[in-house]
């Protein structure tokens, strides 16, 4: 038998597989219960699983899903959010091909997103839910950069490149250098007002602004979050608006394309 490691969506599991390939059992790290799919292999699971036992666990047949995991397992692939990596939308725009400047901007862009996903997908082993490039009706090609569901809410978050320039946010505007001024915050504030609509939920709004040499925010601004590169954790610290059930309810709705056809 072997032992495979999976981790994402909220999960930290150890699959447990015959020689052929099939899968006979998990080991569920944050649980601490192992799953059979069948009895006959029991000894020799406990005994491929011994090193990684380091606590007390439960033996048995897998947990009946709940309506959360019901939803996903009904979803048809095509409007499953889930597997979107950050960035997903600029990947498209790569693929055909953009001129010169544009092209530059782009792939700042697309860095910053990168970025700044990768350290919000730590947090899943925090209890909170992770949804990258999610589609919103008007908003251009982009959408959502990133959505985050757990313990301290629902969050939309606007990711920024800093270029290694002085970043300011104002009330609406954002300026990087000497470049035009953007109009992250009033954007992120915008989304996170369809967001809640779709989502019947309250929504905070995050702008991230990654790789800058500085940040000055106006202390005007208080109903939208600026973090900059390394914030992800300050966020997940977040706590007391969501339970578990809530935030895989939320998520669950969250992740079905169709549900944002209405924000």
């Amino acid at each position: 038998m072997t032992v495979t490691p999976a981790r994402g969506n909220g999960l930290d599991r150890l699959y447990v597989s015959l020689p052929d390939g099939r899968s006979v059992a998990w080991y569920d790290r944050d649980t601490g219960r192992v799953s059979l799919l069948g009895r006959e292999h029991e000894e020799a699971v406990l005994a491929v699983l011994g090193p990684y036992l380091t606590r007390s666990y439960t033996v048995g047949p897998p947990p009946v899903p709940g309506r959360a995991e019901l939803l996903r397992l009904a979803l048809p692939p095509d409007d499953d959010l889930a597997p979107n990596r950050p960035g997903e939308s600029l990947l498209g725009e790569f693929a055909y091909g953009t001129p010169g400047r544009r092209a530059r901007g782009l792939r700042h862009d697309l860095l910053a997103q990168q970025r700044f996903g990768a350290e919000l997908d730590t947090l899943e082993g925090l209890g909170w839910r992770v949804l990258h490039a999610v589609p919103l009706p008007g908003a251009g090609p982009a959408g959502i950069d990133h959505l985050l569901i757990g313990p301290g809410g629902v969050l939309v978050v606007r990711t920024a490149a800093g270029r290694r320039q002085r970043a300011s946010v104002g009330d609406l505007l954002l300026t990087v250098g000497r470049a035009e001024p953007s109009p992250g915050p009033r954007w992120v504030r915008r989304a996170a007002a369809r967001a809640g609509h779709a989502l019947t939920a309250a929504v905070r709004p995050v702008l991230a602004v990654i790789d800058a040499s500085r940040v000055d925010v106006a202390p005007s601004l208080r109903d939208v979050e600026v973090v900059r590169e390394g914030g992800a954790a300050g966020l997940g610290r977040l706590a007391g608006v969501l339970k578990p059930a809530d935030v895989e309810a939320l998520y669950g709705l969250a992740r079905d394309r169709r549900t944002w056809l209405r924000a």
